[in-house]
Protein backbone atom coordinates (compact mmCIF):
# COMPACT_ATOMS: atom_id res chain seq x y z
CA UNK A 1 0.00 0.00 0.00
CA UNK A 2 1.41 3.39 -0.81
CA UNK A 3 1.07 6.09 1.74
CA UNK A 4 0.19 9.72 1.47
CA UNK A 5 2.36 12.42 0.85
CA UNK A 6 3.51 14.51 4.29
CA UNK A 7 1.09 17.52 2.86
CA UNK A 8 -2.14 15.28 3.01
CA UNK A 9 -1.66 13.62 6.57
CA UNK A 10 -3.41 16.74 8.23
CA UNK A 11 -7.06 15.28 7.04
CA UNK A 12 -8.54 12.02 7.30
CA UNK A 13 -9.22 10.19 3.54
CA UNK A 14 -12.33 8.54 4.51
CA UNK A 15 -14.99 9.37 7.36
CA UNK A 16 -15.58 6.25 10.54
CA UNK A 17 -18.68 4.33 11.24
CA UNK A 18 -20.43 5.22 14.31
CA UNK A 19 -20.73 2.15 17.07
CA UNK A 20 -22.33 3.92 19.84
CA UNK A 21 -22.29 6.84 22.03
CA UNK A 22 -20.42 8.17 24.99
CA UNK A 23 -22.52 8.50 28.35
CA UNK A 24 -22.39 12.16 27.06
CA UNK A 25 -23.61 11.12 23.64
CA UNK A 26 -20.44 11.49 21.64
CA UNK A 27 -20.03 9.33 18.84
CA UNK A 28 -17.85 5.95 19.38
CA UNK A 29 -15.96 5.98 16.02
CA UNK A 30 -14.61 2.98 14.22
CA UNK A 31 -12.90 2.59 10.81
CA UNK A 32 -13.35 -0.30 8.90
CA UNK A 33 -11.62 -2.48 6.22
CA UNK A 34 -13.29 -3.65 3.29
CA UNK A 35 -12.28 -7.00 4.04
CA UNK A 36 -12.56 -9.70 7.11
CA UNK A 37 -11.32 -7.93 10.18
CA UNK A 38 -7.86 -9.80 11.30
CA UNK A 39 -7.27 -6.70 13.57
CA UNK A 40 -8.81 -4.38 15.88
CA UNK A 41 -6.54 -1.63 16.94
CA UNK A 42 -7.87 0.37 19.66
CA UNK A 43 -6.52 3.91 21.76
CA UNK A 44 -7.87 6.13 24.24
CA UNK A 45 -9.86 3.98 26.53
CA UNK A 46 -8.19 5.96 29.67
CA UNK A 47 -8.94 9.28 29.03
CA UNK A 48 -5.41 10.27 30.18
CA UNK A 49 -3.68 8.91 27.84
CA UNK A 50 -4.13 11.05 25.03
CA UNK A 51 -0.35 10.68 23.52
CA UNK A 52 -2.24 6.99 22.73
CA UNK A 53 -4.77 8.81 20.29
CA UNK A 54 -2.45 10.80 18.75
CA UNK A 55 -0.16 8.45 17.27
CA UNK A 56 -2.99 5.79 15.73
CA UNK A 57 -4.46 8.75 14.41
CA UNK A 58 -0.94 10.01 13.06
CA UNK A 59 -0.44 6.70 11.39
CA UNK A 60 -4.56 6.18 10.21
CA UNK A 61 -3.64 9.87 8.31
CA UNK A 62 -0.61 8.19 6.51
CA UNK A 63 -2.94 5.38 4.75
CA UNK A 64 -3.77 6.28 1.29
CA UNK A 65 -7.11 3.88 1.62
CA UNK A 66 -8.72 1.42 4.65
CA UNK A 67 -6.00 -0.77 6.02
CA UNK A 68 -7.46 -4.12 4.28
CA UNK A 69 -7.29 -6.00 7.22
CA UNK A 70 -7.45 -3.49 10.62
CA UNK A 71 -9.98 -1.79 12.33
CA UNK A 72 -8.91 1.28 14.08
CA UNK A 73 -11.00 2.76 17.35
CA UNK A 74 -8.89 6.21 18.02
CA UNK A 75 -10.58 7.05 20.95
CA UNK A 76 -12.60 4.32 23.15
CA UNK A 77 -13.62 7.02 25.96
CA UNK A 78 -13.43 10.26 24.37
CA UNK A 79 -15.41 11.69 27.58
CA UNK A 80 -12.62 11.00 29.70
CA UNK A 81 -10.31 12.66 26.76
CA UNK A 82 -11.86 15.30 26.22
CA UNK A 83 -12.11 16.29 29.70
CA UNK A 84 -8.61 15.07 30.85
CA UNK A 85 -9.82 12.18 33.35
CA UNK A 86 -8.75 8.67 33.46
CA UNK A 87 -12.26 7.36 33.98
CA UNK A 88 -15.67 7.98 31.51
CA UNK A 89 -17.96 10.82 32.81
CA UNK A 90 -19.78 8.73 35.48
CA UNK A 91 -16.05 8.31 36.99
CA UNK A 92 -15.96 4.43 35.79
CA UNK A 93 -12.36 3.21 34.18
CA UNK A 94 -13.65 1.51 31.44
CA UNK A 95 -10.82 -0.84 31.87
CA UNK A 96 -12.31 -2.38 35.24
CA UNK A 97 -15.96 -2.13 33.03
CA UNK A 98 -16.35 -5.17 31.57
CA UNK A 99 -18.13 -8.81 32.34
CA UNK A 100 -15.02 -11.17 33.44
CA UNK A 101 -15.34 -13.73 36.30
CA UNK A 102 -13.02 -11.92 38.76
CA UNK A 103 -15.04 -8.32 38.00
CA UNK A 104 -16.34 -6.59 41.32
CA UNK A 105 -18.16 -3.74 42.45
CA UNK A 106 -16.36 -0.89 44.07
CA UNK A 107 -13.75 1.40 43.71
CA UNK A 108 -10.42 1.24 42.45
CA UNK A 109 -7.32 2.91 42.28
CA UNK A 110 -4.80 4.53 39.70
CA UNK A 111 -1.58 6.49 40.26
CA UNK A 112 -1.93 10.45 39.12
CA UNK A 113 1.66 10.12 38.22
CA UNK A 114 3.78 7.03 37.57
CA UNK A 115 6.09 8.38 40.17
CA UNK A 116 2.95 9.04 42.66
CA UNK A 117 1.40 6.48 44.95
CA UNK A 118 -1.74 5.00 43.26
CA UNK A 119 -4.22 6.41 45.67
CA UNK A 120 -6.95 8.35 43.12
CA UNK A 121 -10.25 6.62 43.31
CA UNK A 122 -12.29 5.66 40.60
CA UNK A 123 -15.60 3.11 39.96
CA UNK A 124 -15.35 -0.07 38.22
CA UNK A 125 -19.23 0.63 38.11
CA UNK A 126 -22.35 -0.56 38.91
CA UNK A 127 -22.52 -3.40 37.85
CA UNK A 128 -20.03 -5.57 34.78
CA UNK A 129 -20.74 -3.67 31.32
CA UNK A 130 -22.76 -1.10 33.40
CA UNK A 131 -21.01 1.87 30.80
CA UNK A 132 -22.74 2.71 27.72
CA UNK A 133 -18.82 2.47 26.03
CA UNK A 134 -18.25 -0.71 27.03
CA UNK A 135 -21.39 -2.40 25.68
CA UNK A 136 -20.60 -0.66 22.62
CA UNK A 137 -17.63 -1.74 22.39
CA UNK A 138 -18.44 -5.49 22.88
CA UNK A 139 -20.99 -5.41 20.66
CA UNK A 140 -18.68 -4.18 18.05
CA UNK A 141 -16.54 -6.75 18.47
CA UNK A 142 -19.19 -9.41 18.45
CA UNK A 143 -20.05 -7.60 14.77
CA UNK A 144 -15.95 -7.51 13.55
CA UNK A 145 -15.18 -11.09 15.18
CA UNK A 146 -11.61 -10.12 14.64
CA UNK A 147 -8.74 -12.50 14.92
CA UNK A 148 -6.65 -10.29 17.83
CA UNK A 149 -7.35 -7.19 19.54
CA UNK A 150 -4.19 -4.40 20.52
CA UNK A 151 -4.80 -2.04 22.59
CA UNK A 152 -2.77 0.93 23.11
CA UNK A 153 -2.07 2.23 26.51
CA UNK A 154 0.88 4.73 28.38
CA UNK A 155 3.30 4.38 30.34
CA UNK A 156 4.51 1.10 31.07
CA UNK A 157 6.61 0.62 28.42
CA UNK A 158 6.20 -2.98 26.92
CA UNK A 159 4.43 -5.32 25.17
CA UNK A 160 2.08 -7.71 27.76
CA UNK A 161 1.01 -10.80 25.97
CA UNK A 162 -0.62 -13.80 28.15
CA UNK A 163 0.64 -16.03 24.71
CA UNK A 164 3.56 -14.20 24.24
CA UNK A 165 2.36 -14.60 20.33
CA UNK A 166 3.82 -14.53 17.34
CA UNK A 167 2.92 -10.86 17.01
CA UNK A 168 3.07 -9.94 20.80
CA UNK A 169 6.95 -10.91 20.13
CA UNK A 170 7.59 -9.59 16.58
CA UNK A 171 5.87 -6.30 18.32
CA UNK A 172 8.52 -6.42 21.09
CA UNK A 173 11.35 -6.93 18.28
CA UNK A 174 10.06 -3.73 15.99
CA UNK A 175 9.58 -1.36 19.39
CA UNK A 176 12.53 -3.10 21.62
CA UNK A 177 10.02 -2.82 24.44
CA UNK A 178 9.91 -6.45 27.05
CA UNK A 179 7.63 -8.96 26.19
CA UNK A 180 5.66 -9.36 29.72
CA UNK A 181 2.69 -11.89 30.00
CA UNK A 182 1.17 -9.65 32.67
CA UNK A 183 1.90 -5.99 34.31
CA UNK A 184 2.68 -7.37 37.75
CA UNK A 185 -0.75 -6.42 39.54
CA UNK A 186 -4.63 -7.54 39.41
CA UNK A 187 -6.48 -6.14 36.16
CA UNK A 188 -9.99 -7.41 37.80
CA UNK A 189 -13.13 -6.60 34.91
CA UNK A 190 -10.33 -5.40 32.22
CA UNK A 191 -10.47 -5.30 28.46
CA UNK A 192 -7.31 -7.86 28.37
CA UNK A 193 -8.99 -10.73 30.86
CA UNK A 194 -12.76 -10.21 29.04
CA UNK A 195 -10.91 -10.97 25.71
CA UNK A 196 -8.92 -13.92 27.16
CA UNK A 197 -11.64 -15.66 28.83
CA UNK A 198 -13.68 -15.49 25.32
CA UNK A 199 -10.45 -17.06 23.23
CA UNK A 200 -9.67 -13.83 22.08
CA UNK A 201 -6.08 -13.26 21.90
CA UNK A 202 -5.39 -9.48 23.34
CA UNK A 203 -1.99 -7.91 23.36
CA UNK A 204 -1.13 -4.39 25.50
CA UNK A 205 0.85 -2.33 23.52
CA UNK A 206 2.12 0.21 26.69
CA UNK A 207 4.19 3.46 25.57
CA UNK A 208 7.15 4.39 27.40
CA UNK A 209 6.71 7.44 29.54
CA UNK A 210 8.31 10.41 27.11
CA UNK A 211 7.97 13.29 25.34
CA UNK A 212 5.31 13.45 22.67
CA UNK A 213 7.30 14.26 19.36
CA UNK A 214 9.35 10.92 20.67
CA UNK A 215 6.90 8.26 21.45
CA UNK A 216 5.49 9.69 17.97
CA UNK A 217 9.00 9.16 16.66
CA UNK A 218 9.23 5.76 18.50
CA UNK A 219 5.55 3.98 17.72
CA UNK A 220 3.96 5.73 14.41
CA UNK A 221 5.84 3.51 12.04
CA UNK A 222 5.30 0.98 13.90
CA UNK A 223 1.52 1.36 13.56
CA UNK A 224 1.61 2.16 10.04
CA UNK A 225 3.38 -1.15 9.63
CA UNK A 226 0.63 -2.76 11.62
CA UNK A 227 -2.30 -1.19 9.31
CA UNK A 228 -0.22 -1.97 6.26
CA UNK A 229 1.17 -5.29 6.40
CA UNK A 230 -1.22 -7.66 8.02
CA UNK A 231 2.01 -10.46 8.07
CA UNK A 232 3.72 -7.84 10.57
Amino acid sequence: MTLRPREAWGTFLWPPESYGRSELGVALEVWKPPNKCKLLIFAGIHGEEPETTYALSRALRQLSAPSPHCAVILCANPDGTIRGTRGNARGVDLNRNFPTRDWRPGTITHRSTIQDPSDVLLSTGTQAASESETRALISLIDDLRPEAVIAIHAPLACIDDANASPLGQRLAQRTNLPLVRDVGYATPGSFGTWGGERGLPVITYEFALASTEQQMHDHVPVLVELLTNPEF
